[in-house]
């Protein structure tokens, strides 16, 4: 199991991954499930993965080679952010499609795919096993896959299009902090990425390079991914013991009376 985030702010894209892969309680990994391609001042693309390891391995390594080999249409070369989660996805469906159907096993995967390309405003896609995909709006600025139910709340009570930067950060945080605390198949090291927004919305300027995008591996020993951990859950425990404690059953009815 994994979890990884993907937020489209006003201001930037924030990805962040787990790095645990467990196939049960006394077989623990740890590998990466985000994968950066750039070209400085041009794009930064990004891929986090989540599902099935040899699905999603298989799939990456089928695009990276396509880089190497310099392959016409590799994600390298594609014009838009569009074209590259639809090349993701047919990727995705053409090794799904090798896979045995009648199988018990489980070889389903999904990605995010986010990123920007010079001249275009910054995107942010998640794709899924079937190789379609949805991309994120101001309505939904963000998208989570793999174990998602444990930190959904928290994003989405807080992350919107105009959260500022820090926020949204902590509160990704936040989130991999109670997915953590609730499924141990999700652990540390997390994978942190910022990438800022450089589009200009005039379009009749010249476009601006692609920024560079700011990088984080968060591990036991990063003191202020502690902080975030410790804070939130003395503030949890403070805001709930300031709840007042009611009188449940000053008007409830008696059921157990016999009249």
């Amino acid at each position: 199991m994994t979890y990884c985030v993907g937020i489209k702010l006003k201001s930037g894209l924030i990805f962040a991954s787990d790095s645990r892969t467990s196939a049960g309680v006394d077989y623990i990994s740890v590998f990466c499930k985000t994968h950066r391609f750039s070209v400085k001042g041009e794009r930064e693309i990004f891929l986090l993965n989540a599902g099935n390891l040899g699905t999603t391995q298989e799939v990456v390594s089928i695009l990276r080679r396509e880089i190497q080999k310099s392959v016409e249409g590799n994600i390298l070369e594609l014009e838009s952010l569009f074209d590259i989660a639809s090349h993701v996805g047919d990727t995705v469906r053409k090794v799904m499609s090798r896979l045995p159907s009648d199988s018990n096993g489980n070889f389903s995967c999904s990605f995010l795919v986010g990123g920007q390309i010079r001249g275009e405003s910054q995107r942010l896609f998640r794709v899924y096993s079937e190789g379609n995909f949805i991309e994120a709006t101001k309505e939904t600025p963000f998208f989570q896959i793999g174990e998602s139910k444990y930190g959904k709340p928290v994003l989405d009570r807080i992350v919107t299009y105009e959260t500022n930067t820090p926020d949204a950060i902590k509160c990704a945080l936040v989130s991999f902090d109670s997915t953590m605390r609730s499924n141990l198949s999700v652990g540390l090291p997390i994978n942190l990425y910022y990438l800022p927004n450089n589009h200009t919305s005039t379009h009749d300027e010249e476009p601006v390079d692609v920024a560079e995008a700011l990088s984080a591996l968060l591990d036991e020993d990063n003191e202020e991914l502690e902080n975030v951990r410790q804070k939130w859950r003395t503030g949890l425990q403070k805001v709930f013991q300031d709840i007042p404690n009611y009188d449940w059953w000053k008007s409830s009815i008696n059921l157990n009376r016999i009249d």
